[in-house]
């Protein structure tokens, strides 16, 4: 089968940084589904991975972490899906990646792709949509109000992959306000789309813009992108007791002593959590998809799809990384067939 990985970590101007290349068609295990790829779509994982993972000596390392496709053949102990199911899912970090015509996935890693969607707009959600729905609702617990503080969220790079779809959840399944910030009128205005009730500008001081708002210092903040360089003003704008989520990987670490006095509390979210060390609740990524399904398909969000880069291959994998390392991206890029 068609895949694209690489034998060296290098940087994705190089030459061999993605490579495309033939390997044998996976077989499923007694849990796993073996999907024939459609769409799949690219995450700052992926590059982050692809910067530090070393492949065994003389194999290659497949990356891909979003996928739409469908179910060719299942696994002994199968129960959630058949052969001919449409499905959409992350996948796990532990395993091969999604970069390939066919895949194996354990079961209760996957939902049942929105009938609306064609695969390419259903690839762009399901790594971002479980990201932003276990950091909202998982840790942050935002239907939970804080004492005192204003019932808001601040989210830190609204525009982004995982901002797009927790912009569109806080908003439309909760009563939290959501002020999202990001840098450029294009993004703002994306943001704003997408149902921020405010957009601020993170190149900018945050405290004092959110406090010309009016509204009170905000029970939440969710930090999705450069967390060292917003920390100290995060610290500031966050009510007593509130609580902080993050999800990257700050080259600096933030001093959290800053947060000691407002006692607030700090939930670091991976989506991959539950996947690597086969959790009790492992199955809720399941569940968390199927309801994101029924969500897009009633109307009440929308796929974050924001370009499709042409056919999966090493060239436009390549175009692809480098588009998500210059942390201009908006939206999600995905790559359509083989």
């Amino acid at each position: 089968m068609r895949a694209v990985g690489y034998q060296q970590s290098l940087p994705i101007d190089q030459e061999g940084s993605l490579l495309d290349i033939e390997l044998s068609r996976p077989e499923p295990g007694p849990r796993d589904l073996l999907v024939e790829i459609k769409a799949v779509s690219v995450n700052p994982v992926d590059t982050k991975v692809r910067r530090r993972a070393v492949p065994e000596p003389g194999g290659y390392k497949v990356l891909g972490y979003d996928a739409a496709g469908i179910v060719r053949s299942v696994g002994s102990d199968v129960s959630l899906f058949k052969p001919g199911d449409e499905v959409f899912y992350a996948g796990a970090i532990t395993r091969s990646g999604t970069n390939a015509e066919f895949h194996t996935v354990d079961e209760r890693l996957v939902g049942t792709k929105p009938a609306s969607l064609s695969f390419e707009e259903a690839a762009a959600l399901p790594l971002t949509t479980l990201t932003a729905w276990e950091t909202l609702f998982d840790r942050l617990d935002i239907r939970k109000p804080v004492p005192g503080a204003a019932n808001a969220i601040v989210i830190v790079g609204g525009a982004g992959g995982v901002g797009s779809i927790a912009v569109q959840l806080a908003r439309r399944l909760t009563d939290v306000t959501v002020i999202a910030t990001a840098s450029r009128p294009e993004t703002q205005d994306w943001c704003r789309t997408l149902g921020a009730h405010h957009v601020i500008d993170h190149t900018k001081p945050l405290a004092a813009q959110v406090e010309a708002l009016g509204i009170g210092a905000p029970a939440f903040v969710f930090s999705i992108t450069h967390t060292d360089a917003h920390f100290p003003e995060i610290a500031k704008v966050i009510a007593p007791q509130g609580r902080f989520g993050l999800i990257d990987d700050p080259e600096n670490p933030p001093d959290i002593r800053l947060l000691k006095s407002k006692s607030v509390s700090i939930h670091w979210e991976s989506m991959f959590t539950r996947s690597t060390f086969q959790t009790a609740d492992m199955q809720r990524q399941h569940e968390i998809l199927n309801e994101a399904a029924r969500l897009v398909d009633q109307g009440t969000i929308r796929t974050t799809l924001a370009e499709v880069m042409g056919p999966v291959n090493a060239a436009n994998l390549k175009r692809a990384h480098a588009v998500v390392e210059s942390n201009r991206a908006k939206g999600k890029i995905v790559l359509s067939g083989f």
